[in-house]
């Protein structure tokens, strides 16, 4: 059998199809603009609002994320897009106009989460692979109707001995490849999660490593799906020692080991790399992703940020469930914010009086979204 037969593509995207993906993905991640991941499930949301003593229920969440979505006219200066879960892309600003228009209105994209979350594998160490693909191209064809312009689908994978497995690896590369086709065909851009856990004692080098080889599979499957680069996004792990890790390490070696790690692996045809805070404090998220953009090493693609609990832990924490301390809250989220915009452009600079809720720790364990 010839080459060429062997690899001949069926055309799925017409040319203005690629170019509106195109465009979307520019517009999330334009220069010194990043990602609010607001689309934390029920069940996350509860475990949020209990720190805080506030009741999981819809109104509740509704008013946190009516806070978040109303905090400042000039947000859309360091935010590019935000991610919803299905229950708040239909709720109601407190101005009675729905959520997703008020962020349109206010220049952002509208994305939701379309996964169903991790199912385990099989005869493996604990591991998942993420479930949600049937009915999928339904959900997407009726989000796009309803004002969505992407889409996010988190995968899993954990770092101990023997773990990630290859079985894990591959699975997961296939699914998140399947979830971004058929993303595109139904006009939403795939933001592409293949998230490595930093549960463990392992350092730096190896979290390095799993990262390359994850995110290599990972692009092997998206070119294996024929899924049109240009229109994705990705959003990946920062290289980073694992929770348990005696060794501390600098942002900038962090710095280093991520960059070098993504241009190893992530084709320059992808405008943006979102990364996720992965359980780092507010302060810590945004050193580092400061310290990356300044690497001296080339970058072909923005380096943002995809932030839920590094965008909202001072925030919650200000707020209360109290109406009277809306303000203050809105005020948090807006200054983390306005920081991770500096951030993506290698441009902020830690003044030292960072207060104690952005310093704190928000790891968990085995983190469920």
């Amino acid at each position: 059998m010839s080459v060429s037969r062997m690899t001949h593509q069926f055309p799925s995207l017409t040319a203005e199809q690629k170019k509106e993906l195109s465009d979307i993905a520019q517009r999330i991640v334009a220069p010194g603009k990043g990602v609010l991941a607001a689309d934390e499930s029920t069940g996350t949301m509860g475990k949020r609002l209990e720190k805080i003593n506030v009741e999981n229920v819809e109104e509740n969440r509704r008013c946190f994320r009516n806070l978040l979505f109303s905090a400042d006219p000039s947000m859309s200066n360091c935010i590019g897009g935000v991610i919803f879960f299905h229950e708040t892309l239909y709720q109601k600003a407190d101005s009675g106009k729905l959520f997703p228009q008020v962020i349109k209105d206010q220049g952002i994209v509208v994305g939701i989460k379309v996964d169903k979350g991790t199912a385990g594998l099989t005869g493996t160490n604990d591991e998942t692979t993420t479930q949600g693909l049937d009915g999928l191209s339904e959900r997407c064809a009726q989000y796009k109707k309803d004002g969505c312009d992407f889409a996010k689908w988190r995968c899993v994978l954990k770092i101990s001995d023997g773990c990630p497995s290859a079985l894990s690896i591959a699975e997961n590369a296939n699914v998140l490849a399947r979830y971004a086709s058929i993303c595109q065909k139904n006009g939403l851009v795939p933001i592409v999660e293949p998230e490595i856990l930093t549960d463990g004692n392992h350092d730096l080098q190896r979290c390095q490593y799993v990262t390359e080889k994850v995110l290599a599979a990972v692009y092997k499957a998206l070119s294996d799906h024929h899924v049109y680069l240009e229109g994705t996004l990705l959003k990946p792990n920062m290289v980073t020692a694992g929770q348990a890790c005696t060794t501390k390490y600098t942002p900038q070696q962090v710095a280093m080991a991520t960059v070098t790690a993504l241009r190893r692996t992530v084709p320059a045809a992808v405008p943006g790399i979102c990364f996720l805070s992965g359980g780092q404090s507010e302060e810590e998220a945004s050193r580092n992703l400061s310290a990356i953009n300044q690497v001296p090493l080339h970058r072909p693609w923005k380096l943002t940020f995809s932030y839920g609990r590094a965008l909202q832990a001072s925030a919650l924490s200000a707020w209360q469930g109290k109406a009277a301390n809306k303000a203050a809250a809105q005020e948090a989220f807006y200054t983390r914010a306005k920081i991770n915009g500096l951030a993506a452009k290698g441009e902020y600079k830690p003044t030292g009086s960072a207060d104690t809720a952005s310093m704190q720790s928000l790891y968990t364990a085995s983190y469920v979204y």
